[in-house]
């Protein structure tokens, strides 16, 4: 374990086992392809292992958003990086790794039905509920947390810790 990480909270095979369970739901979900679009960068890692779990035809797209500075969230979203499909009729699969305060997803959801799509839903590895200022509707969920500062599998402080296998409560004196 990362000397900076305070504990770990999820391990690889916890997650992997859960990308599996949510694989078989979402599978079960859909009649034909769907587009599963990541938010980068954090969901990639959760996004690759997920959609190895899908046993349907899918496009995999990618949006870069901000709504953060530094670790506070503005509560306003910019859009860094658009998808490059048309999600006009589409099945939208959103790919989140975590949820906290909901403005970013909410954002999105929105966006998506004013460009067409026939159905947007969300995937999120991980949901602080405690932290929600939004209300979203989360079809998918992998685990709920408490408030805590987590890094590792995608998720990061700083650019740092995104490539740990396992998910983590970061030391607060690291962020502090």
């Amino acid at each position: 374990m990362n000397k900076e990480v305070e504990s770990i909270l999820f391990s690889e095979e916890e997650i992997e086992s859960k990308c599996l369970e949510l694989g078989q739901k979402i599978s079960k979900d859909y009649d034909e392809e769907i587009l599963v679009v990541g938010i980068l960068k954090g969901a990639v890692p959760f996004m690759a292992e997920l959609v190895k779990r899908i046993e349907l035809p899918i496009k995999m797209d990618f949006m870069d958003v901000s709504s953060y500075e530094g670790s506070v969230s503005t509560g306003k979203v910019k859009i860094l990086k658009d998808v490059e499909n048309d999600v006009r009729g589409k099945d939208v699969l959103i790919v989140e790794d975590i949820i906290d305060t909901g403005n970013t997803l909410s954002y999105l959801t929105e966006l998506f039905k004013l460009r067409g799509a026939k159905s947007v839903c969300i995937c999120s590895l991980l949901t602080k509920p405690s932290r929600r200022e939004k209300d979203v509707n989360v079809k998918y969920i992998g685990f709920e947390i408490e408030d805590y500062f987590v890094v590792g599998y995608g998720m990061d402080y700083n650019e740092r810790f995104r490539n740990l296998p396992y998910i983590g409560v970061l030391a607060e004196e690291v962020y502090k």
